[in-house]
């Protein structure tokens, strides 16, 4: 990747192979935010400097996660030694979620880009059939696809602001979700995963958006996004929760590059730009 004397192309592909092996935000919007703060424009193939500015960027995450996985192992171990099994309710989002691990605050412009560029692959992915689901949750599945993409939208607009209304209702979004994914294979899943995945990014682009100045993001923004869905929780929702990255990582396939840096990404960018 930092050899000059390879072709660029070559370089270009060495860092997709890296993103695949890194993503903290899974692999298209991960790369989507590296290409918005590495570079204003989308398109990292024809710049060096670019390339290896986002490379650093990925391994100053990469580092801050691999401490922080240390650190959990060494909490754990302790804890275990306690008698306390299971881990705490604030350590599963930081964990498993998707989250930019970061010395400082996450880029407001990577996350914008990062919830663009997945919020049009949201728009273009296929309905679930009728028959998927049971006749009494006919109308729940469309709701939710109507309010996470109101939400989104709202996000991207107000370019990574978003009101106190807007969180709440994420929030019961990703609970409706969640209480419609059943155990074990089941088609409808195969919809509700991808759906899960990207509300749990928006949510956490929200919270981290809209941090004070100065307020590190890594374990209160995640907290504090679990703390509100366990509030909506506390108001009737059931969450049914279970264990389920494996599915959710295969569920955020990938797509080509010119489908991942859609209308969207752009417009984001801009209207970013246009503000600073």
């Amino acid at each position: 990747m930092r050899d000059e004397q390879l072709p660029l192309a070559r370089r270009h592909t060495f860092l997709r192979c890296a993103v695949g092996q890194y993503c903290p935000l899974g692999f298209n919007a991960t790369w989507a935010y590296l290409a918005a703060t590495a570079r204003p424009s989308p398109d990292l193939r024809r710049d060096p400097a670019a390339l290896l500015r986002a490379l650093e960027i990925l391994e100053a995450s990469r580092a801050v996660r691999l401490n922080e996985v240390d650190a959990f192992a060494v909490r754990r171990h302790a804890e275990k030694a306690a008698g306390r099994r299971t881990p705490r309710r604030i350590d599963t989002p930081q964990m498993t979620g998707p989250r930019w691990p970061s010395e400082t605050e996450p880029s407001r412009l990577g996350l914008i880009a990062a919830v663009a560029n997945r919020h049009t692959t949201f728009q273009r992915f296929p309905f679930p059939d009728e028959s998927l689901y049971r006749d009494n949750q006919a109308q729940q599945p469309a709701d939710l696809h109507a309010r996470l993409d109101s939400c989104a939208t709202s996000y991207l607009t107000n370019l990574g602001h978003v009101d106190a209304p807007t969180r709440d209702a994420l929030a019961e979004t990703i609970l409706g979700i969640e209480s419609l994914i059943r155990p074990g294979y089941a088609p409808l899943n195969g919809h509700l995963l991808v759906w899960l995945r990207f509300a749990n990014l928006v949510a956490y682009a929200a919270e981290a958006g809209g941090l004070p100045d100065g307020r590190r993001v890594g374990s209160g923004g995640v907290g504090e996004v679990a703390g509100r869905t366990g509030e909506v929780a506390g108001r009737g929702v059931l969450p049914g929760r279970e264990k389920r990255e494996g599915r959710e990582r295969r569920a955020w396939g990938g797509t080509s590059e010119s489908r991942r840096q859609g209308g969207g990404y752009g417009d984001a960018v801009d209207a970013f730009q246009r503000e600073s």
